[in-house]
């Protein structure tokens, strides 16, 4: 499997963006799809994950409500789309992807990695 991440950039605190994954090389049926981001000096964490089949997410709290993770299954693409940002959602951030359906909050449940595409949220 091979993910494509996109649509970082710079953004002024309240607005959006919308970072896309697209996943290539296999069947992804049974996979799970995460978005995670790592700030400077810090631990990768969890933002935002979607069952492939049956679409179920879930949320880091500090994003709930503010992000929206969806997944395209014809495109093989999952997409999150950001609103009212915050300075402290400046980070790089990545998509992954597991076989698994349990722990998706956990960065070491994901076997494939797609590169970073960062996010820089100004004051």
């Amino acid at each position: 499997v091979q993910l494509q991440a996109s649509g970082g950039g710079l953004v002024q605190a309240g607005g959006s963006l919308r970072l896309a994954c697209v996943a290539s090389g296999r069947t992804f049926s049974r996979h799970a799809l995460g978005w995670f981001r790592q700030a400077p000096g810090k631990e990768r964490e969890f933002v935002a994950a979607i069952t492939w089949s049956l679409g179920v997410t879930s949320y880091a709290d500090s994003v709930n409500g503010r992000f929206t993770i969806s997944r395209d299954t014809v495109k093989n693409t999952a997409t999150l789309q950001m609103n009212s940002l915050k300075p402290e959602d400046t980070a790089v951030y990545y998509c992954a992807a597991t076989r698994q359906l349990l722990s998706l909050r956990v960065p070491a449940t994901y076997e494939y990695w797609g590169q970073g595409t960062l996010v820089t949220v100004s004051s």
